[in-house]
């Protein structure tokens, strides 16, 4: 193993750096600007059952040192995504790729989950489970310890690749939903998804967004979001990917001091397309700054 390679759950990186589901798209539109094969791998849009085609515009809102977004998932459907982007994605990227998996019933994520699991390419399932439960009363899955772990049971039963379980902020308690996941057989946690906001126009007195509210993501959240990777990850033995804010080398490595196997980066990634690349060059001097021979040796402090 390289000075920047890490191990999530079983799977060699050859650093820990991965673009966000949503905000890297299926790969080959950031392939034009540089060779994405420098990635530790990334996480591919989010994935439906069915064809979305998302909420109404407007869907973004800046913010100070942030963004709210509520695009709605859109995206072809699994079948779609099948047949026609990950051969596109196969061309241009040539390492295991985590596939992200949205759903609003449990019978939605088990069936997407054990289509994409058979693809060759898959080297872990990314579960969001902060989408409403159609059956639960409009309840995020992610918010209750019990329908968290049952999306878990579900998807294991279906699957034999790595299954991370992608946690909302937007609850009391992340610990236990995190150790209800666990306790139901999920292979890892990345955390946090974005947390809830809103903008007002001044002009007109209304939302900006059109769908009131959206995920509100960027450097403002860091710190929350480490907050809880801290939390999650000392409280859990499998895995931790950190999510949140993350837009700098220092970042990957506070994240990994605060226990996570890897960091997904995000909004970033909209600011700047070549952010991922500049991050995964800056380590290794960021490393001797600190005095940090491999970063497998800094995962949860030092």
């Amino acid at each position: 193993m390289g000075r920047l390679s890490v191990n999530l759950c079983g799977i060699e990186l050859e650093n820990p750096v991965i673009p966000a589901s949503g905000t890297f798209g299926y790969g080959y539109e950031f392939a034009e600007l540089y060779d994405i094969n420098c990635l530790g791998t990334f996480s591919f849009k989010g994935t439906t059952k069915e064809p979305r085609f998302g909420n109404p515009t407007p869907r973004i809102a800046e913010c100070t040192a942030g963004m709210i977004n509520a695009v709605g998932l859109q995206n072809p459907g699994v079948d779609k995504v099948i047949s026609e982007e990950l051969p596109k994605l196969k061309a241009c990227f040539h390492k295991p790729v985590m596939a992200n998996i949205s759903g609003f019933c449990v019978e939605d994520y088990a069936y997407t989950c054990e289509k994409l699991d058979k693809d060759q390419q898959v080297g872990w399932l990314e579960v969001n489970i902060s989408c409403p439960n159609v059956h639960g009363g409009g309840m995020a899955f992610g918010t209750d310890p019990q329908a968290a772990a049952g999306v878990v049971k579900a998807v294991k039963a279906v699957t034999t690749k790595p299954v991370i379980i992608k946690l909302s902020p937007n609850v009391t308690d992340i610990v236990s939903i995190a150790k209800a996941c666990e306790d139901a057989g999920a292979d890892g946690i990345s955390l946090i998804n974005t947390l809830l906001g809103m903008r007002i126009n001044l002009r007109t007195g209304k939302p900006v967004i059109a769908n009131t509210m959206g995920g509100f993501s960027g450097p403002a959240i860091f710190p929350l979001a480490l907050r809880m990777v801290y939390q999650v990850a000392h409280a859990v033995k499998v895995p931790v990917v950190g999510i949140g804010g993350v837009s700098r080398a220092e970042d990957v490595i506070e994240m990994m001091m605060a226990g996570a196997s890897a960091v997904e980066i995000g909004a970033a990634n909209l600011v700047d397309p070549y952010v991922c690349r500049n991050i995964i060059r800056d380590l290794p001097q960021i490393m001797d700054e600190y005095r940090i021979n491999n970063l497998q040796d800094i995962i949860g402090g030092r």
